[in-house]
């Protein structure tokens, strides 16, 4: 049963049950819950929000859920909206492609689990490897700088900009650089500004969800172009360009999102090389640069540094490297197109507020940063260290094609029994074991959402960056063990049933 489902069927059956207690009661723990309904903490946690949310039930963070003291007043009558789906429909009536919007890929890495859950979906860094005082402090020294909190140069300011420029490096300047707010907003800037609704925009193959939600809520078609250990495949980009006449190219050259490769230094020139014959951009994602492992040795140099006619457009980022909420990036690009994404830029946001940039270029500044970089690199070294000997241990028939020098996360391939092994997950495998992971206290990402079309095969991608530590990666391997028993003992019975 669906975890939505199953916590709906929950709040039914604990919504009867109210009246055993008196308002103000105290209702049974949450693992009580758990080992009575035989549900997951997540379940328990759906079904207590929606009881909160109707008034019956008040929950308070350490001390549990209570039966609601008064009868909270009537839910006001619920209007008509089913007129919006005619009004949504005929908008895009004339639109080349739908401009419906899944953010389902985007949500699984910002979503906060549920108590007792092992983060395996996250897409930021675990508080406990944020730079949290650094930043504190680089905030109230902001705070009191002259003009701080007055109006900031639309493009940025200049030091940051600067600071920006030297991290690209090439001859790439202060001038071809304009500060945004977070990476997916300098991805929304770059794809509004470089392709019409209704144009093909070349993407990796797989790629970053959000970044596809992107392109799609801009009315863009999404084409795959597919990738291996070392990048997208330049051949294929070459017949991509021809078959469909696109003038955008999204990569991510470093530590791919979701297979962590790392683009071939032979295939670098290639890759510049066809996008300038197709007379094409390419936005290079530069997302976790600063999310090298501490055994990774010297990096390429992003492709914008190599790139002397304004092909790339750069996007990148500080905030994999601390919070989620400090979201402060770059984009980075010269000729004509700059000017659009400056106007674009501006009419959509005016400006990222002065004090967060401020901020910024205290953080970057200070000792505390090379420091925290150095701290970060050494931490996702042991982690992915750890992931990697626990899933050869625990769950050798998971294919790990790739291990990378860089980023956060891993990238699985499901058996489908092709390859020789009876272990098999079958069709909807994938669904079914993140289903299962969860029941079991561990959330993952499964690989469906990656894909712009039909995937090659079933994928889960694993996390090792939102975690508490190594050991909540062993227990966070051992529950996923347990998902994976439970699901291949499911298709063997099918098979049996139906043999």
């Amino acid at each position: 049963m669906h975890e939505r489902s199953s916590g709906a069927d929950l709040a039914d059956r604990l919504r009867r049950e109210l009246d055993r207690y008196s308002p103000g009661g105290k209702l049974p723990s949450s693992r009580a819950l758990v080992e009575r309904f035989r549900v997951s903490p997540v379940t328990v946690s759906r079904a207590l929000a929606q009881l909160a949310a109707e008034g019956l039930v008040v929950t308070r963070p350490g001390a549990g859920a209570f039966r609601a003291a008064r009868p909270a007043s009537p839910a006001p009558a619920a209007g008509d909206t089913s007129w919006q789906e005619v009004a949504l429909s005929a908008e895009g009536a004339a639109d080349l492609v739908p401009r419906s919007v899944d953010a389902s890929g985007v949500l699984a890495s910002l979503a906060a689990p549920a108590p007792g859950v092992i983060e395996f979906n996250g897409g930021y860094l675990h508080p406990s490897l944020q730079p949290e005082r650094a930043m504190a402090a680089a905030l109230s020294r902001a705070g009191r700088r002259p003009g701080a909190w007055g109006r900031p140069p639309v493009e940025g300011l200049v030091e940051l900009r600067e600071w920006f420029a030297r991290s690209v490096g090439g001859a790439v300047t202060a001038a071809g650089v304009l500060i945004t707010a977070g990476g997916q907003s300098a991805l929304t800037t770059a794809l509004r500004a470089l392709a019409p609704p209704g144009a093909p925009v070349l993407v990796e193959s797989p790629t970053y969800p959000g970044m596809l939600a992107v392109a799609r809520a801009a009315g863009l078609r999404p084409v795959p172009v597919p990738v291996d250990a070392d990048g997208v495949r330049p051949e294929l980009l070459a017949d991509a360009f021809r078959a469909t006449g696109a003038r955008v190219f999204v990569c991510q050259p470093l530590f791919q999102n979701p297979t962590g490769a790392v683009l071939a230094p032979e295939r670098r020139g290639e890759v510049l090389r066809i996008a300038r014959e197709a007379g094409a951009f390419i936005v290079e994602d530069d997302f976790v640069r600063r999310l090298v492992h501490e055994d990774a040795g010297p990096l390429p140099r992003p492709l914008a540094a190599d790139d002397p006619d304004g092909v790339v457009v750069h996007v990148c980022s500080l905030t994999k490297a601390t919070s989620p909420s400090f979201r402060v990036s770059a984009l980075v690009a010269h000729g004509p197109v700059l000017e659009r994404l400056r106007a674009i830029q501006i009419v959509d946001t005016f400006f990222v507020p002065r004090p967060l940039q401020e901020a910024a270029l205290e953080l970057v500044g200070s000792p505390a940063w090379p420091r925290h970089l150095r701290s970060v690199s050494a931490e996702l070294r042991a982690r992915r260290d750890t992931m990697t000997t626990a899933l050869r241990l625990r769950l050798p028939e998971l294919a790990l094609p790739h291990i990378p020098a860089g980023g956060y996360h891993l990238w699985l391939c499901l058996p489908d029994g092709t390859g020789g092994t009876s272990r098999a997950f079958g069709p909807g495998g994938e669904s079914a074991l993140t289903a299962a992971a969860l029941r079991a206290g561990v959330a993952v990402t499964p690989g469906r959402p990656y894909f712009s079309a039909e995937p090659s095969a079933a994928h889960l991608r694993l996390s090792f960056a939102a975690v508490a530590g190594t050991g909540e990666i062993a227990e966070g391997v051992r529950r996923l063990r347990t998902a994976c028993d439970e699901v291949l003992g499911q298709v063997g019975q099918g098979r049996r049933h139906f043999g």
